[in-house]
């Protein structure tokens, strides 16, 4: 039996889901899927400067698992860059929670 999936606080919300490269149709391009704990590991260390200890506390992670996040990120957004792929964000699951769901806590301001 497997772990049991831990809950992340996510708090980006991002203004669009899809991002293409202009001029070449859908139908011609690969995608990529980058989750919103990836979207939010960067956000939090390449966007708002904090060290990956502390992204991972504001997400309810361990530093490691932030860490690779992170790698995978930035594994991704480098692909869909490089090789002219559409990178699409996935919603959050299960295994992710906005800061204003989880009980007993208040939003954080930004």
């Amino acid at each position: 039996m497997g772990r049991s999936i831990k809950e992340r606080c996510i708090t980006c919300v991002p203004v669009a889901s899809y991002y293409k490269p202009v001029g070449i149709p859908m139908r011609n391009l690969d995608e990529i899927a980058l989750a919103m704990d990836e979207l939010e590991a960067m956000r939090l260390t390449d966007l708002e400067g904090l060290y990956q200890a502390d992204a991972a506390e504001r997400m309810g992670d361990t530093r490691q698992t932030t860490g690779n996040l992170l790698n995978a990120a930035h594994r991704k957004v480098a692909d869909a860059l490089l090789n002219g792929k559409a990178l699409r964000i996935r919603p959050p699951d299960s295994s992710a929670k906005a800061m204003d769901e989880r009980p007993g806590e208040a939003p954080r301001d930004e």
